[in-house]
């Protein structure tokens, strides 16, 4: 009598490529801070919970903790760009539910680059009078040309 090892698990859950380090690289790379909340300085974590179909796909999310001004909604988009793969289930379609948290940081400021004066630069250059013209009576005049 030949007994094969049970798999351990009869439905086997659906995992992301790489493991949950490309997950969070994978959320890293996506997430865009909202203008709104960079004016704000908002920072914090979001909880989303999302469901996987057979498929794959991420078919509906929702937050669980939210922070607001945008951030509830950037961290929604992220995860519905999620990808995972399922293994054959026996043609059964299971619906899985997955929660993940989402942090947001503000950016780092860079500080400001040191503004450079402004060069100018004057350039005087005396006019000879043409030796073939005749000097004209002084009528007292002077010019002056400024180039920026």
């Amino acid at each position: 009598m030949d007994h094969k090892k049970k798999d351990k698990h009869f439905i086997h859950k659906p995992i992301y490529e790489g493991g949950d380090k490309a997950l969070r690289a994978f959320v890293g790379q996506h997430l865009q801070y909202p203008e709104l909340a960079l004016t704000h300085k908002v920072e914090g974590t979001v909880h989303v919970e999302y469901d996987i179909d057979h498929k794959g796909d991420v078919v509906d999310a929702r937050v669980i903790g939210g922070l607001g001004y945008g951030l509830d909604e950037e961290a929604m988009r992220v995860v519905r760009l999620l990808k995972f793969s399922v293994a054959k289930h026996r043609g059964i379609r299971v619906l899985f539910h997955r929660r993940i948290q989402v942090h947001f940081r503000l950016p780092k400021a860079q500080p400001a680059a040191a503004e450079q004066p402004q060069g100018f630069q004057y350039v005087y250059t005396p006019e000879t009078p043409d030796q073939n013209q005749e000097k004209q009576p002084g009528n007292g005049a002077y010019t002056f040309t400024i180039t920026i």
